[in-house]
């Protein structure tokens, strides 16, 4: 059975809580490995996180906010480490958010140095980022430091690794975990401050939630610049004794299910997107050592779970929930209790309050609080904007069962008023996927003159019409309101990094759409 979740366990900071699962599963367990196939053991993650944090100290301020700008790989967990043995704080840049969020992002949080690599930038094509970053940054190539270290750091790291509580720079519980930034589906990304109690408090919930076994190797193809792949890929393995293979890019559907096999993996973290690809590519034999899957950032659709279930077995797919702000997982399902349509139970720790939002008559507005809540945004001045009474605003509306069980019905920003009625374009979503189920579909409002807002479908479906939606609609029994009436045809449906579908990119979409009609 998973442990009590117990606050005081997240009251240190996130390198002493590595020294402790050290030496709690032994220092020389492998628990680190990426596509690379060369595995450290805790006590190399620890000496090569002295030996490049000493190097990055040198050129840096304690407490300073360090840009990284890493893919989801042994290096960027390593880096994040090491700044965390020196007193710094990693801020996780996206490199898909785009020049002007990246330039926004580094402006906001007072980022004067961002830590990358030459061979991500040549690989990843990333030179336009770095010529946006070197505007107002120093851009340090990780490869350039590790070449200057000689005999004399190794000596201190070897020293440090044997009594690293010793040679550490003391950190608060309270003091800043890591700086992320919402993910921009729906606008400009906010800057969030996670403490390190936050963190680990987030995975020692989970750990709570779901009996996690030390002999697994979690799979994270996930980007560390989000919070998902961050303490559900790096964080919550390496701190409860399981292997953390890292892999620097979800989109590699031919390359992924191969390598599920061949790294022995026991979970995997994706979306339903990326799952639904894998799937498709993979053999009979890739999936099979997969105790469960856990997908956030988008709801998984019913036929990704009969995809998984009429290929591979019964390999459960979690649908969870979080926020950045949440460190991210606010509740997510158990592999003994996988409720379809939901997004999970509550982890224990995490207060909840539900609030009528007008006009819409199921569920209500939730209001998360608890040790995982961020402990702030940072605003335009610098200054950290604390939740009101540690309570976060998720935006999003949902019901809740008498046994915490959670279901999102949609964003409150994602509902329109058709007609007097408030309609979710969750559900117009969910209603075209009912329909269309091999296909992807986003909806979104636009203005209309007689029913205040209308409904616009945009799919990938490219024969997908109007008249079919209707009648399904009134087949099944939704709201006419529901189904949408305009439908706009693409190649693909816009995501963000995160997995998340791009919102903004789709409104673009649909206003170029309109004025080109």
């Amino acid at each position: 059975m998973p442990h009590t979740f117990d606050p005081q366990r997240s009251r240190t900071s996130l390198f002493d809580a590595l020294v402790e699962a050290a030496r709690t599963y032994g220092p020389k367990k492998p628990i680190l490995e990426d596509q690379e196939r060369k595995p450290l053991t805790y006590v190399d993650l620890i000496r090569a996180s002295f030996a490049l944090g000493r190097k990055i100290a040198a050129m840096t301020a304690q407490k300073e906010r360090v840009g990284v700008l890493l893919p989801t790989s042994v290096g960027g967990a390593v880096t994040f480490f090491a700044l965390h043995a020196f007193g710094r704080t990693p801020v996780m840049l996206n490199f898909t958010a785009g020049l002007r969020n990246l330039r926004a992002a580094v402006r906001l949080v007072g980022v004067t140095r961002v830590l990358t690599s030459h061979r991500f930038v040549e690989q990843g094509k990333l030179h336009d980022v770095i010529d946006a970053l070197t505007e107002t940054c120093q851009v340090t190539y990780l490869e350039d430091v590790r070449a200057t270290i000689g005999l004399g750091d190794r000596l201190f790291a070897l020293a440090a690794s044997l009594a690293p509580q010793r040679f550490r720079v003391a950190t608060s519980p309270d003091d800043p975990g890591v700086v992320l930034f919402t993910s921009g589906s729906f606008g400009a990304p906010r800057g969030v401050v996670l403490t390190q109690a936050n963190l680990l408090a987030n995975a020692d919930q989970i750990a709570a939630h779901i009996d996690l076994d030390p002999d697994w190797v979690f799979f994270n193809p996930l980007p560390i610049f989000h919070c998902f792949g961050l303490t559900g890929g790096v964080i919550l393995p390496l701190l409860t004794g399981m292997k953390a293979f890292e892999y620097p890019s979800p989109l590699h559907v031919k390359i992924i299910p191969a390598l599920l096999r061949e790294s022995g993996a026991s979970v995997l973290l994706a979306t339903d997107t990326f799952v639904n690809q894998y799937a498709r590519s993979a053999d009979a034999d890739d999936l099979k050592g997969l105790k469960f899957v856990v997908c956030g950032a988008e709801k998984v659709r019913d036929e990704t779970h009969d995809l998984i279930l009429d290929r591979f077995g019964p390999i459960p797919l979690l649908e969870g929930y979080g926020a950045t702000e949440a460190s991210p997982v606010i509740a997510v399902n158990r592999p003994d209790d996988n409720r379809r349509g939901t997004v999970g139970g509550l982890l224990p720790g995490i207060e909840v309050r539900v609030e009528p939002v007008e006009g819409i008559t199921r569920g209500g507005r939730l209001y998360v609080r608890g040790p995982n809540v961020m402990a702030g945004y940072i605003g335009e001045n610098g200054v950290l904007e604390p939740p009101e009474g540690g309570w976060h605003d998720t935006g999003d509306v949902v019901e809740i069962s008498e046994d915490n069980w959670i279901t999102v019905l949609g964003r409150v920003k994602r509902f329109a008023k058709i007609g007097g009625e408030m309609v979710s374009l969750t559900a117009a979503e969910t209603l075209a996927a009912s329909l269309w189920p091999d296909a992807r579909h986003a909806v979104i409002a636009q203005p209309d003159s007689r029913k205040g807002e209308r409904l616009v479908l945009v799919t990938d479906r490219m024969d997908a019409e109007v008249g079919q939606l209707v009648a399904h609609a009134h087949a099944v029994g939704a709201g006419e309101l529901a189904a949408p009436r305009k439908i706009v045809h693409v190649p693909e449906i816009p995501v963000l990094g995160s997995g998340k579908t791009d919102y903004v990119a789709i409104q673009r979409m649909v206003e170029t759409e309109a004025k080109a009609a």
